[in-house]
């Protein structure tokens, strides 16, 4: 081959090359795919946190409107509620939480507010946790209030009240979300909500009883941290 037919060989073979567009496509995919990788990632887990927040905030209304109706059956006088059915309904809020594990990944706090009888103060008249995370209740533990000094419970300009004789069922939930991706878009993400509802049928007030005296169902105590 003489040298010129070697240089338009060579120059065609260039123009090939610099006319050639499935070549560039393809560098700019591999380029470019780390960042769709990245930002489908942060969509999906943006997604998952949003409809976590959404059910962690159901199952707490879910055990405030269940606390406003536990209690015997009785026309003769107020309904007596009982430690086991106060531990029903944490119960009932592990297993509406399915694979979240509410208990193991967070903390329940249930709050009976009340008014101190023959007074207009608001008070904590009861209270019963459970779940693993180290977190109090962010209006006072049991018999805040009794002297003074509770305006009631909820966020600021949210705040709910109970009537002299009646109760208010108050549900806390703090949650450390689990990531399903990692760490890189849900660092230490906690997510806290509240519910309540008032009392339904007529309550006896005056405490929280026994089924069984002989044989005591275990107290949700609020200073241990266990999700059994």
């Amino acid at each position: 081959m003489n040298p010129r037919t070697l240089v338009r060989n060579t120059r065609r073979q260039l123009g090939k090359i610099t006319h050639a567009q499935s070549g560039v496509a393809a560098v700019e995919f591999a380029l470019s795919l780390p960042l769709l990788l990245i930002a489908g990632l942060y969509g999906v887990e943006t997604a998952n946190l949003a409809v976590t927040h959404m059910r962690i905030s159901q199952i707490a209304m879910q055990i405030a409107d269940d606390a406003s109706r536990i209690g015997d059956q009785s026309a003769l006088q107020n309904k007596k509620i009982y430690e086991s059915d106060i531990n029903d309904l944490l119960l009932g809020g592990q297993l509406q939480g399915g694979g979240l594990n509410v208990l193991a990944n967070g903390r329940v706090i249930i709050s009976s507010l009340e008014v101190v009888p023959n007074t207009t103060n608001q008070y904590i008249h009861w209270q019963r946790c459970k779940g693993v995370v180290n977190v109090s209740s962010a209006y006072g533990t049991q018999g805040t209030g009794t002297a003074g000094g509770l305006n009631g419970m909820g966020p600021a300009g949210n705040i709910v009240t109970a009537n002299p004789g009646d109760a208010v069922m108050f549900v806390e939930i703090t949650y450390n979300y689990q990531p399903i991706v990692g760490t890189m878009f849900a660092t230490n993400r906690t997510i806290s909500t509240t519910a309540s509802f008032n009392v339904r049928d007529s309550r006896d007030l005056s405490q929280v009883y026994q089924l069984d005296a002989s044989n005591p169902s275990p107290v949700a105590s609020c200073s241990t941290y266990t999700a059994s």
